[in-house]
């Protein structure tokens, strides 16, 4: 299974509530820009605001980019299905 599939499948456990499963994909990947967008929107949904900057910070994206979190997450899906 490579990343990308790792994080859909990461978006998807997300979408469907399970934000620990999630949470726990991606952090076996810390060091992937996409990742980290991931990692920066489950903590805004949970929300932990400060751990989410922090996540957002290492990654191509900001906190204020997407207002509502089930929206981003359809948008980081989409990215990683182009």
């Amino acid at each position: 299974m490579t990343i990308r599939d790792d994080l859909i499948q990461a978006v998807e456990a997300a979408i469907a509530g399970d934000w620990e499963g999630a949470h726990a994909i991606v952090q076996r990947h810390e060091g992937d820009v996409t990742a980290c967008w991931l990692h920066a929107c489950l903590h805004k949904l949970e929300p932990d605001e400060s751990n989410s900057r922090y996540w957002y910070r290492r990654s191509t994206h900001s906190y204020e980019e997407y207002a509502d979190g089930r929206t981003e997450l359809v948008a980081i899906k989409a990215a990683l299905t182009y």
